[in-house]
């Protein structure tokens, strides 16, 4: 994706040294003004301008690798490229072991306290990356278990898994993804040799579609990064080292400044669009979580699919504009499925909880959905009657003012009394940090727009057992 004439330098002179190499050095104390000045040379350095980077080798252990040739291959795109047909055949849903193995290079960081950018707060810093760093080592992403295809003899369930099949995240979908992400992790190490990058979210959840956007989650240091500053300033480097590197590969680059502060911008290459943020670690934890549920019973993606295609039709699953997000939107479903008389799924978290402590190392996390077998439930509701169930839950049974939803204990529990849950109109906790996930929701228009919503296509759908009654089933499939 990448030229090489973004990559090819010459030699170090001892007057022109680049930032990523300034914090490679040997390990000596700099002043604080010092590390200012670095910085503030890299940020007016004419990146076109190239140096050649050395090989960091650290004590017996291997180097780590800084390639001279392109980072990202692909060709570029054509100019009626738009048009071709997405490639790849579709993966079929009793066949999730053909999910492609995806690989992390994660770079353990040691237990003591230890930065990979110059800190914002502290008067001095010893750069001890040359003492500390270990080689990349390569965990592959285990394969899911495969599982058969629920049966479907009634029309809404055939739709529902028409649905399914057309428009979940296909095994070329994700390479796209992963190959972004591995080449943006070699970029990004050039400002931050200790960092990792990991793909999170949907894309690696198992709740993924076709159209699905790409997160990204960029691990600086093992402990917590003030999202107000730290984050900020890390984010500011890397948005315009897009800007200035690679603005022929990635489009619109834009640092939104959040609670959660992110970078977003298209990958040109594979068009995907991606949020990038700093550190946000529950999200890898909760990414493996959620991939854990999605294969611990058939029904669980397809029906989850289907109701995040229901709620986008609707116009309530975008946080952005007050409603829910589609991570809210999967820990409903899955809540729901755990309340039901005969429960289709139980609470992982309280049966395996040494598989996902929030103390377990990161570049372990991928570890757990392996250590989970299938969930074996007595209740044999199709597709189409736990939709209509979940419409009828929200609609009617759920007590929204003094209940919150709680996949990590499997049923609604009592709201807390702390400020984040007072004056919430939807409270859905946070499996692993305990935080409202719908804090997005604080409008009562909205609210209002989304009971009433869960409650219309309920009625309808009760009435015409179809799915087109409430989700035009062509036009999602043409959306994918």
């Amino acid at each position: 994706m990448f030229p090489n004439s973004i990559l090819g330098r010459p030699p170090f002179t001892p007057n022109h040294q680049p930032h990523n190499n300034f914090f490679a050095l040997s390990p000596t104390l700099y002043s604080h003004q010092q590390l200012i000045d670095a910085q503030f040379n890299f940020q007016n350095t004419d990146l076109s301008r190239a140096v050649s980077l050395q090989q960091l080798t650290y004590g017996n252990v291997s180097p780590i690798q800084t390639s001279t040739s392109p980072l990202f291959r692909g060709r570029k795109r054509l100019s009626d490229e738009k048009n071709l047909p997405l490639d790849g055949k579709r993966q079929r849903f009793h066949s999730p072991h053909q999910e492609p193995t995806i690989v992390n290079h994660i770079v353990p960081l040691s237990g003591e306290r230890r930065y990979s950018m110059p800190p914002l707060f502290h008067t001095h810093y010893v750069p001890d990356i040359v003492r500390c760093v270990p080689p990349f080592r390569e965990i592959p992403f285990l394969e899911p278990r495969e599982i058969t295809l629920p049966e479907a003899k009634d029309k809404l369930s055939q739709q529902i898994l028409e649905l399914f099949e057309a428009c979940q995240q296909q095994v070329s979908d994700l390479k796209k993804k992963e190959l972004c992400r591995t080449q943006l992790q070699r970029e990004i190490q050039l400002l931050f040799p200790q960092s990792r990058l990991f793909l999170v979210g949907s894309s690696l959840n198992g709740f993924g579609t076709r159209s699905s956007d790409g997160d990204l989650c960029l691990v600086v240091k093992e402990e917590p990064v003030n999202q107000k500053t730290e984050a900020r300033h890390i984010l500011t480097l890397v948005h315009k080292h897009f800007c200035t590197r690679l603005s022929g590969y990635i489009e619109r680059p834009q640092l939104i400044r959040a609670k959660v502060p992110i970078v977003k911008f298209r990958d040109k290459v594979s068009c995907v669009e991606f949020d990038l943020n700093v550190n946000n670690i529950v999200g890898i934890r909760n990414t493996f979580l959620l991939r854990t549920y999605a294969y611990l019973e058939n029904r669980v993606r397809p029906l989850v699919l289907v109701i995040k295609k229901w709620a986008s039709h609707h116009e309530i699953n975008d946080a952005s504009r007050g409603t829910l997000s589609s991570y809210s939107l999967v820990l409903m479903v899955l809540h729901y499925l755990q309340t039901l008389p005969e429960p289709i799924l139980p609470s992982i978290q309280k049966i395996y909880p040494e598989s996902f402590s929030p103390a377990i190392q990161l570049h372990l996390v991928h570890q757990a959905p392996c250590n989970v077998p299938p969930y074996l439930s007595k209740n044999e509701s199709n597709l189409g009657d736990l939709l209509l169930g979940f419409l009828k839950y929200y609609a009617t049974e759920f007590d929204w003012n003094s209940q919150m939803i709680s996949v990590r204990e499997a049923k609604a529990i009592p709201r807390p009394d702390g400020i984040e849950w007072r004056n919430k109109y939807i409270c859905v906790e946070e499996p692993f940090d305990g935080t409202n996930t719908a804090r997005a929701v604080h409008e009562k228009q909205k609210f209002d727009m989304i009971k009433d919503q869960f409650l219309k296509s309920w009625h309808r759908l009760k009435n015409k057992r179809d799915l087109n009654s409430i989700l035009p089933l062509r036009a999602a499939i043409l959306k994918r």
